[in-house]
């Protein structure tokens, strides 16, 4: 990949909002290259999607989210593609990631109740036969998300203490 190419997406990763005028001033180069190597980096799918990191516990959204660690049986001929296509065909499953470690799939979830999280392992989950076991683990607290620390954390308002 081209240097310029690593700078832009560099900035654009802390700030998806640079327009490529303003990143172009950053970098010493005309808005039109920018612009150019934007478009050709979302061609190329190394650009997939650009979003906002939301706080949600500033939303007082009651949001359920977990960790859910599968243990699976990969498919003959197809590895651990199949079992993780069919997951990540479920609108529950937010991220998906294969591991290396005791469980092979780490899978990431939201629903709008404990209720419903509880419905899609038991209902949806389990119900998958290469599945051999599964590991819940509920998110209680973000203190960190892609890098960015989260302004209500404990301590990030608190004055400092002296001796």
């Amino acid at each position: 990949m081209k240097d310029l190419q690593n700078k832009i997406l560099e900035l654009l990763k802390q700030d998806a909002r640079y327009s490529a005028d303003k990143i172009a001033v950053m970098l010493g180069v005309t808005s039109k290259e920018v612009e150019k190597q934007i478009a050709e980096l979302e061609k190329n799918n190394i650009i997939v999607k650009y979003t906002a990191l939301i706080n949600e516990e500033a939303l007082n959204n009651n949001c359920v989210e977990a960790l859910i660690e599968v243990k699976v049986s990969p498919a003959a001929h197809k590895g651990f593609d199949a079992i993780a296509q069919r997951l990540y065909s479920f609108n529950e499953v937010k991220s998906l990631y294969l591991m290396s470690g005791v469980y092979d799939l780490a899978v990431f979830i939201s629903g709008k109740s404990l209720r419903e999280v509880a419905s899609f392992i038991s209902d949806k989950l389990s119900g998958i036969d290469q599945v051999q076991s599964i590991a819940t683990h509920f998110i209680l607290k973000k203190y960190k998300t892609e890098g960015v620390v989260l302004d209500n954390v404990v301590g990030a308002k608190r004055l400092g203490v002296q001796a």
